[in-house]
């Protein structure tokens, strides 16, 4: 395992996969060290490439209004993404860019050690949970992995263009607060 300076040094100059060509910005993550609840997206979009932060464009002001709702903030939980380089166009990452930046993910998490991981949306899921995760279906259903509790719900930009997934997702994000308190309860 790499310690923080190293894996940010690596990972800003990675080029493990097509991705490095066309990107701005290595979006690396944002969010205290050692915060107990991470969000994982799939990866970053138009703006989270040209300012180098996760979700910062329309879908990052919506999980901003989203964490605010539950008492969270980008100052109390991390955020990153499966690949730290903007697919084109917004396409999903194909799964050999997956596979050439998950070991950046993988030593992010050994290191911020966090109680709970949210993987927004299906392609986070997908290469977290289960390869088979139907986000429609499974969405705020909670497991445990290697002691870490473990949920997905719909990517803030899916919200974005339906809006019928809202109440949802706020669903998820009561069930979110309750595991939160839950576990400080135990500390």
């Amino acid at each position: 395992m790499l310690d923080w300076e190293t894996l940010e040094r690596e990972c800003l100059s990675c080029c493990k996969c097509g991705l490095c060509q066309t990107r701005h910005h290595v979006v690396f993550g944002v969010g205290p060290r050692d915060a107990d609840v991470m969000f994982i997206g799939e990866g970053p979009g138009e703006q989270e490439d040209l300012q180098g932060e996760p979700f910062v464009g329309p879908a990052g002001k919506l999980l901003d209004d989203m964490l605010s709702i539950i008492d969270l903030s980008r100052e109390n939980c991390y955020i990153a993404n499966i690949v730290k380089c903007r697919p084109p166009r917004n396409r999903d990452p194909l799964e050999t860019e997956q596979e050439a930046c998950i070991s950046y993910l993988r030593n992010q998490v050994a290191l911020i050690q966090p109680k709970i991981i949210v993987c927004l949306g299906r392609v986070a899921a997908m290469k977290l949970l289960d390869s088979g995760f139907r986000i429609t279906r499974e969405h705020g259903i909670w497991t445990e992995k290697n002691g870490v509790w473990m949920m997905a719900t719909f990517h803030p930009s899916a919200l974005l263009r339906d809006v019928s997934k809202r109440p949802e997702a706020f669903d998820d994000l009561m069930s979110l607060r309750e595991k939160i308190q839950q576990i400080h309860a135990r500390i």
